[in-house]
């Protein structure tokens, strides 16, 4: 058999031995310096604000603080007067709103999974709405058909008796509680779809009946029940929208309006808000300890090959009957009044004040699409949501490229611990950690000065939101296999174009969707909005309760009003251009046929 050689070019042959190694250097040396400078940010916006802020309530002197390098002093302080009953107001509503959260979650779980209730759809849409809305817009609607001179008494309807319960702790821990009820009904709903039926079959074996069956489910959810206290407990005590809206207006003292008046306070108190962000802190330590010391030594492996679909029970009419009225009531105190009390204060002119006509009109929301000052802070704000959105996903992407490398490294472990310690975190101590940590001289001397701008506050929303975005990615990031990026670099593709052959197609809708609920929440985020906006510009947020403290209840509610409809409208939009320009199968990834 005759033999083939080919001559290569001796600028070839060279290039095979040597300019292969060297672009291997180029791009081993270009990948890490992209991920040094991915870690400097990653220590900038998480790690460092909050270390150097909650190193105050210990060694004061170190930061200029105050004389003491060792000191208790802000501890003692946080411990007493007006601050200790902020704190133990906090843990009272926390409790309550845990417990009965964690009980409807386990309610509406059982119903939605294992009957056939009517509107079950329509409940996991309400969830899901109720997960999106921040806790402070749920207050002031609240309020808008509560308050004196509000829209009941506008409409002929004295509400003091019933102002006079929700204006305190039963109202606080009321709203609290229904904010918590999607976390709870997630982790309980979850847990549930992997309890089999033969668990049922064994009860009815041996005599028991529907209560006695649903005794065993609950011994047998323990670790989600108590993952759902833990969770909507820590919500709870962690929350401010309440706090500056509705617990501020029953003049009801709670753990983060403490922490805002510390940091509002002329001279601030760093120290001591330091001091009350740890115990925040330990709060929340306390209630996963106390999760894990009820579960201790008891094993709740339910999941096997051998598991069965569960049955559905079919509803009696009693039970329909008090399922619609249990249905209608979560409506009613979850949404629906504070949605009827935001859109009907917002279409009465002059509500809260002596002014106006008191007629149901459209002036409010005239007012706010002409004036500036009403409407400059959804458009101020939408623009911080745009920024904020895209560049938390190209974040949280690499991030979750990190967590979903298979056998883990030390940093990716690092990396999730950060990332898990923010989720602890209250945005408020987020707010106040960068007050301080970039308003020291020594971050001026090096040439960092971005206190009191726009550029802090965003990098401010991006630390809040960054570990949740990386959560929604990290789960379609760790679905793909690395066989498929090797089979493309084979076939010529190189990095970018690896990423946009395979890579994009994948997690196209997951980041889609990770953008719209990032944009969303950073919209309407009122703690760090509020402790952060910078001169001269405020966030919708902040506008809002601006206008609302001026008494102009209905231009702060016609503000609400639109940024609500303005998110939903990007939401639509969105995903209307996604089905209508996106490839054929990148909208087919995912979806069940």
């Amino acid at each position: 058999m005759t033999r083939l050689t080919v001559a290569l070019p001796a600028a070839r042959r060279g290039q095979s031995f040597l300019g292969a190694p060297r672009r291997a250097r180029r791009v081993a040396i270009g990948r890490s310096k992209a991920f040094l400078a991915f870690w400097i940010v990653i220590v900038l916006i998480l790690v460092l604000p909050i270390a150097v802020f909650l190193a105050v309530a210990i060694s004061p002197a170190l930061l200029d603080q105050g004389p003491a390098w060792l000191s208790v002093d802000a501890f003692a302080r946080a411990l007493t007067g007006p601050t200790l009953r902020g704190f133990l107001d906090s843990i009272v509503v926390a409790v309550i709103a845990a417990a009965v959260a964690a009980g409807v979650g386990f309610g509406l779980a059982w119903i939605l999974l294992r009957t056939d209730a009517p509107l079950r759809g329509l409940t996991t849409g309400l969830l899901f709405a109720l997960f999106l809305t921040p806790s402070y817009l749920i207050a002031l609607g609240w309020e808008r058909l509560l308050e004196p001179n509000g829209v009941l008494q506008a409409v002929g309807f004295d509400p003091a008796g019933i102002r006079s319960v929700i204006y305190g702790p039963i109202g606080v821990a009321l709203i609290l509680a229904v904010k918590g009820i999607p976390f709870a009904y997630l982790t309980v709903s979850n847990a549930l779809r992997g309890l089999g039926r033969e668990y049922d079959d064994a009860v009815r074996a041996h005599g028991g009946g529907p209560l006695r069956s649903i005794r065993m489910t609950v011994a047998m959810l323990a670790p989600a029940i108590w993952s759902a206290l833990a969770i909507v407990f820590a919500e709870s005590i962690s929350d401010y929208g309440v706090a500056a809206t509705l617990a501020n207006s029953a003049h009801f003292p709670v753990a983060t309006s403490e922490l805002y008046n510390a940091v509002e306070a002329f001279p601030v108190d760093f120290p001591l808000a330091s001091a009350i962000s740890w115990l925040l802190l330990l709060l929340v330590v306390v209630a996963l300890w106390l999760q894990n010391r009820a579960l201790n030594g008891r094993s709740f492996q339910v999941f096997s090959g051998r598991a069965r679909q569960p049955l559905i029970v079919r509803m009696r009419a009693g039970s329909i009957a008090i399922w619609l009225v249990a249905f209608v009531t979560l409506i009613a105190t979850s949404l629906g009044v504070p949605v009827v009390g935001a859109v009907s204060a917002s279409l009465i002119d002059g509500l809260g004040s002596i002014s106006g006509s008191h007629a149901w009109n459209l002036h409010n929301y005239q007012r706010v699409l002409v004036s500036p000052e009403l409407g400059g802070p959804l458009v101020y704000s939408a623009i911080l949501a745009t920024i904020c959105a895209s560049a938390a996903v190209v974040l949280a992407l690499m991030c979750a490229r990190v967590l979903a490398t298979r056998g883990g490294s030390r940093l990716g472990r690092l990396l999730d611990t950060a990332l898990l310690g923010a989720v602890a975190l209250p945005g408020i101590v987020f707010a106040a950690g960068y007050i301080f940590a970039y308003n020291l001289p020594i971050v001026n001397a090096l040439g960092i000065r971005i206190y009191g701008t726009s550029a802090l506050l965003l990098l401010a929303y991006l630390a809040t939101a960054l570990p949740s975005t990386t959560r929604l990615l990290v789960g379609a990031m760790s679905q793909q296999h690395d066989s498929m990026s090797q089979a493309a670099r084979v076939h010529g593709a190189g990095s970018i174009g690896t990423w946009l052959r395979v890579s994009l197609p994948i997690l196209a809708r997951p980041l889609l969707s990770a953008w719209l609920l990032t944009y969303s929440a950073t919209l309407l985020e009122l703690p760090v909005s509020q402790l952060l906006a910078p001169p001269g510009s405020q966030p919708i947020s902040v506008g809002i309760t601006v206008a609302l403290n001026r008494y102009d209840y209905g231009g702060g509610t016609a503000m609400e009003i639109l940024a609500i409809l303005s998110a939903l409208a990007i939401v639509a939009i969105a995903y209307g251009l996604f089905h209508l320009l996106a490839p054929r199968g990148w909208k087919r990834i995912g979806v069940a046929r």
